[in-house]
């Protein structure tokens, strides 16, 4: 994290977190290493980010940029496995993340795809307190579950969010499935990625979103629901919301 980073308001940073991912930095864009399941889960919630946002701002979706004109942040961004394909499709992305070294190598695989992303390490309240923004599309996938605070980083995140625009929010169940499964399957069974990348304790059930939200001037709809099927490697949207699911927020 860089000093700008850390001298800013960042109560929702996870320091043992933000060293955990870190220390892989450099694999990001490596579909088979450590972050190879995520490379495999990308297609389903790109599909379902597109979706969300056609229908939300009422774009043709035939189009090769359909989102031109309208900004994005993605918050959390690791090595940019989102904040590209979204920069493909049209919008303007700011990209943060609370790991200096996660940044440099998404600005640097940006580079090279001769894609323009505003890369910055910092955090959601360092924007906030900036006056950055407002965005008309903000995500935050797979991130509130490594924050320390999520329900201040959550309502932070929604104060970034344009009226009219939308947030998704990308995150793991506390059920004993997901301890099953995404907790104890794929992290010490199947090996999918690094022991100790999540925590149980920290996983959130959709009605907790909620929760956080009460009082804020946005709308909630889901979860939605999306699993993955072992006989095709694939993962796809589901009715089933026991281990991962999504949720959009928009606003006025």
């Amino acid at each position: 994290m860089t000093q700008a980073a850390s001298s800013a308001p960042s109560w929702s940073i996870d320091p043992a977190d933000v060293a955990r991912f870190s220390a892989i930095a450099a694999e990001w864009w490596d579909p088979t290493g450590k972050f190879a399941p995520l490379h495999v889960f990308n297609p389903c919630r790109l599909a379902f980010i597109r979706e969300e946002a056609l229908a939300r701002f009422g774009r043709d979706g035939t189009l090769r940029q359909p989102f031109e004109g309208l900004s994005l942040l993605d918050i959390g961004c690791g090595g940019g496995l989102l904040s590209e394909p979204m920069s493909r499709l049209g919008f303007d992305v700011t990209a943060i993340d609370a790991s200096e070294k996660n940044i440099k190598t998404a600005a640097t695989h940006a580079a090279e795809q001769g894609l323009t992303i505003g890369y910055r390490p910092a955090t959601a309240e360092q924007l906030l307190a900036e006056g950055a923004g407002p965005f008309d599309v903000v995500l935050t996938m797979e991130v509130i579950e490594h924050v320390a605070d999520p329900g201040e980083f959550l309502r932070t995140c929604a104060k970034l969010l344009k009226p009219g625009g939308i947030m998704i929010v990308a995150t793991l169940n506390r059920t004993l499935k997901a301890l099953a499964l995404a907790k104890i399957g794929a992290e010490y069974v199947l090996r999918w990625v690094p022991p100790g990348t999540h925590e149980w304790k920290q996983f959130l059930k959709p009605e907790e979103l909620r929760a956080f939200m009460a009082g804020e001037p946005v709308e909630m709809q889901g979860p939605f629901g999306v699993s993955y099927n072992p006989l095709t490697g694939r993962w796809s949207r589901s009715a089933d919301v026991d281990i991962n699911y999504m949720m959009t927020v928009t606003r006025g």
